[in-house]
């Protein structure tokens, strides 16, 4: 396995970086192989230019990208550097792009997920408020905004969903033009996150080729819901195999929450290249993932 990383001791300190670092460094010991590539084009240009020091492989061999979420250009143009170089990314560009993007995986989940509706503007808020109706959940194509808290992600009339869409479209990299809106469920939940956001009973699955690698609890701290019984272990996993099968992406991160009512549903999905671990230790994720091959 060849791994193309982005941690580097340049990186201003955060969670994502902390993770990164632990990524890499997970793979080193199980014996993968490092190259380390810039963040972005400002100063190489290209992405030939950013894997210049990578030597060519005569066989095509199996490659992880460890860094932060890119745009979908920069992700195409490194993974066909890449492949020029005998090294194949787990998951295409149009992969890459389909488990990242709601809009592109919805139409695959529909009825294993609340329903959804795509816009574009806010001339569109108030026949989409009519067919969800309100409370809605509202969240960028990639990225929600759940770290503000509540009331940055939940909109409960037609003022605060023209709000709350004019902010999201102005996050150009969270959103990429289109906004969400999600008929608002109710995940079982025991307590909040210091921005008084309910931690719902969620858990990420790594997947790869319809397998689950592993899967664990989403949110930090201990919490009583994070045990699973092995028949809900079951659901859980059922679920995220069967939408995995349902995308048809290689390496995908697939979330599971379950509703006051118990039943289980798909969240959202991501590229599992750039997904956090959550509670799922890296060197046992990196034990399954080194032994993928092409």
């Amino acid at each position: 396995m060849i791994v193309l990383s982005e941690s580097t001791e340049q990186i201003e300190p955060s969670a994502s970086a902390s993770e990164n670092k632990l990524m890499t460094d997970a793979a080193q010991l199980l014996g993968c192989k490092v190259y380390y590539i810039p963040r972005d084009f400002e100063r190489c240009g290209t992405a030939e230019n950013a894997l210049w020091h990578i030597p060519n492989y005569p066989k095509i061999t199996a490659g992880i990208w460890i860094g932060y979420i890119p745009e979908f250009e920069r992700y195409k143009a490194i993974y066909h550097a890449a492949l020029d170089k005998g090294i194949k990314l787990l998951n295409t560009p149009l992969e890459h792009q389909t488990a990242l993007e709601f809009d592109l995986f919805y139409p695959h989940l529909k009825g294993l997920t609340p329903d959804s509706l795509v816009i574009t503007s806010t001339t569109e808020c108030i026949e989409t408020g009519e067919l969800l109706g309100f409370p809605v959940f509202i969240k960028g194509a990639v990225q929600s905004r759940k770290m503000q808290g509540w009331e940055s992600c939940v909109a409960n009339n037609h003022e605060e969903l023209v709000k709350l869409t004019e902010w999201l479209l102005k996050l150009k990299y969270g959103s990429r033009g289109r906004v969400i809106v999600r008929k608002l469920v109710k995940l079982r939940h025991k307590r909040l996150a210091p921005n008084g956001f309910p931690v719902g009973r969620e858990f990420r699955c790594f997947i790869y080729n319809q397998q689950i690698l592993k899967y664990g609890y989403y949110w930090d701290g201990q919490d009583d819901l994070s045990k699973l019984s092995k028949p809900e272990e079951m659901q859980v996993l059922k679920l995220a195999i069967l939408a995995s099968k349902r995308l048809g992406v290689p390496y995908i991160a697939i979330d599971i929450g379950q509703l006051e009512s118990g039943e289980w549903i798909v969240i959202e999905t991501a590229d599992a290249q750039f997904a956090s671990l959550s509670h799922i230790p890296a060197l046992e994720l990196w034990n399954k993932l080194k032994n993928i091959c092409y």
